[in-house]
């Protein structure tokens, strides 16, 4: 079992039954997945952009991406159907709570000005999501290979019925909100 999951289940949940007055164990918001998504716009005049991000995506994560395609076609931007403008990796069970463990531990305290994550980055429905702006935070990636710096988004998707709910179980993971 990840250290992250032991974690969860032996400190999290009891915290949060007693925080939130839950009586039944199955009812204590959980982690269902994590979504990391690579957005690139100049993917469609350069493909090999959107290869190089799928690639250090699959070294950050430790799961193959998924090359995004263009639904619709806008002239304005160059963009045809089916052209590839970014990458996503959906993590779940032992990968994302690995993911999880590195990304709070080791990747968020390596973000330049780091004043603490967004308090409102919450969705209404207790997801929680963020931007990243340098995709070389992660220690993972090698500095001297990356030939582009890219931003990515980071979705925390949860069981939580309201955000308060999310933010309590996201801080009983030690995630560094802003006070």
């Amino acid at each position: 079992m990840v250290r992250l999951h032991k974690f969860y289940r032996e400190t999290v949940v009891p915290r949060l039954r007693a925080d939130l007055k839950i009586e039944n164990a199955m009812q204590v918001p959980r982690i269902t997945k994590i979504v990391i998504n690579v957005g690139m716009g100049e993917g469609a005049k350069n493909p090999r952009l959107v290869d190089a991000a799928a690639e250090e995506l699959a070294i950050i994560t430790g799961q193959k991406a998924v090359i995004t395609r263009a639904k619709k076609a806008i002239a304005n931007f160059g963009l045809r159907v089916g052209l590839p403008v970014g990458a996503s990796v959906t993590l779940r069970g032992a990968r994302m709570y690995e993911f999880l463990d590195r990304f709070i531990n080791l990747t968020v305290p390596r973000i330049r000005d780091f004043r603490g994550l967004p308090n409102r980055s919450f969705d209404g429905r207790g997801n929680f999501a963020m931007g990243i702006k340098e995709h070389i935070i992660f220690p993972e990636i090698n500095y001297d290979d990356v030939d582009e710096i890219w931003g990515m988004d980071v979705i925390v998707c949860t069981t939580a019925a309201s955000d308060d709910e999310a933010r309590a179980l996201l801080k009983a993971f030690d995630f560094p909100f802003r006070q």
